[in-house]
């Protein structure tokens, strides 16, 4: 059987035929098809009680946590300096589900925001705003041609579990976010950076198979980190296969 991916979901108000504010729960479809030509069967999770993230685990053998808007700054003790489309609910379900994946060794691919909530969920912070005019993360622009065209530069570092994935060394990517780590939580430490010292990738310090990147490697042009949805199937394969025995 192919392995279950849950993938998280982003809660907000859109227009559609039974009204111009419509509650809806949405993903990229690139989502899923990537997931899915990396091997594995994606699952879409709602927003649940975060005491409910034990049971969702159950059915499942690896989580990718999608991007989406802002973490709050308060579930990071840090008052409102430039985020927006915060979601409360959002952040307690993702917090709760990247604590009990790490409890029990579930895989886990997090992507932009989803890198971000697991650093907050392990006592990290954000920095609200990082678009600085003439770096290589300029302030997000409000043409959506102009932010999926946006690049920039990072580094991989040799020896880590990203650069067996992607390979070590200079890789572009795309620049879909104005926020990033700040404060670095404890038992995670750097793998990739982007030359602005934007923390791009990061790692555990323990056996827990997880991999958090910044960027959107979803709406990578021609599908370079197609390895990374591999990675994710292959270690909920082994997960799998550990609780089975």
């Amino acid at each position: 059987m192919r392995p279950r991916i849950a993938i998280t979901t982003w809660r907000r108000e859109l227009p559609t035929f039974v009204g111009p504010r419509t509650l809806l729960y949405t993903l990229a479809d690139e989502y899923v098809r990537c997931v899915v030509e990396g091997g594995a069967t994606p699952l879409l999770l709602p927003h649940l009680a975060p005491d409910e993230a034990d049971s969702v685990l159950d059915g499942v053998d690896g989580l990718v946590v999608a991007g989406g808007g802002d973490v709050d700054p308060a579930s990071y003790g840090a008052i409102d300096a430039g985020s927006s489309g915060t979601d409360p609910a959002a952040d307690a379900t993702e917090v709760a589900l990247v604590r009990a994946a790490r409890a029990r060794q579930v895989p886990v691919l997090a992507i932009c925001r989803g890198m971000q909530i697991a650093n907050v969920a392990f006592g990290g912070s954000l920095e609200q705003d990082i678009g600085r005019v003439g770096t290589v993360h300029e302030p997000i622009s409000e043409d959506p041609e102009e932010v999926l065209a946006a690049t920039h530069e990072i580094v991989v570092a040799s020896g880590s579990l990203l650069g067996r994935v992607l390979g070590a060394g200079p890789r572009t990517v795309n620049t879909i976010h104005h926020q990033a780590i700040d404060r670095l939580a404890n038992g995670f430490h750097v793998t990739a950076r982007a030359e602005d010292g934007v923390i791009e990738a990061i790692e555990t310090d323990d056996a827990w198979p997880f991999l958090g990147v910044q960027w959107h490697p979803e709406k990578q042009a021609g599908n370079p980190d197609a390895p990374l949805f591999e990675w994710v199937r292959d270690a909920a394969l082994a997960a799998r296969m550990v609780r089975s025995r």
